[in-house]
């Protein structure tokens, strides 16, 4: 699994004109499901989002977790995070997991941070989305499950 992980002081996704998720003070994380990923996976990337030390402390240091914060969580998925750009110019997402199973650990990691968040908030798998954040710092992060 792949994460794009940002620091924001608010974020939302549209669909349509509407409004379908959206949060204050937390992070919005761009999740991306590839072949042969599961539920360990899943697993492993939530513990390593929810346990990073990415909020300043009084002293303007990065000493606080997304729970010491009480931050609050948008997840939207981003297959595109499987892209290839090696061959032309046109990307491959061959690397993506297929939709039915992708969908399904979207699903999980979205519920398997509402044990921890208060607030998780998401988009719609397979939507045409308009995500808009506040990037707060900026503070940008890129996770993949096979570097953890």
């Amino acid at each position: 699994m792949r994460a794009v992980i940002q620091r924001v002081s608010s974020a939302q996704v549209d669909i349509d004109g509407e409004t379908v998720g959206s949060i204050g003070h937390g992070l919005l994380i761009l999740l991306g499901v590839g072949h042969g990923d599961g539920e360990e996976q899943a697993e492993r990337l939530w513990r390593k989002i929810a346990r990073l030390r990415i909020f300043e402390d009084d002293d303007g240091k990065t000493n606080l977790s997304l729970a010491d914060v009480g931050g609050e969580v948008l997840v939207v998925s981003q297959f595109t995070l499987y892209a290839s750009c090696r061959k032309g110019n046109r990307p491959s997402f061959t690397a993506a997991g297929a939709p039915g199973e992708a969908n399904r650990l979207y699903e999980w990691f979205a519920e398997r941070a509402r044990r921890d968040v208060a607030r998780v908030e998401t988009g719609r798998f397979g939507a045409y989305m308009d995500v808009s954040l506040v990037n707060d710092g900026p503070f940008t992060l890129w996770l993949d499950t096979d570097e953890l």
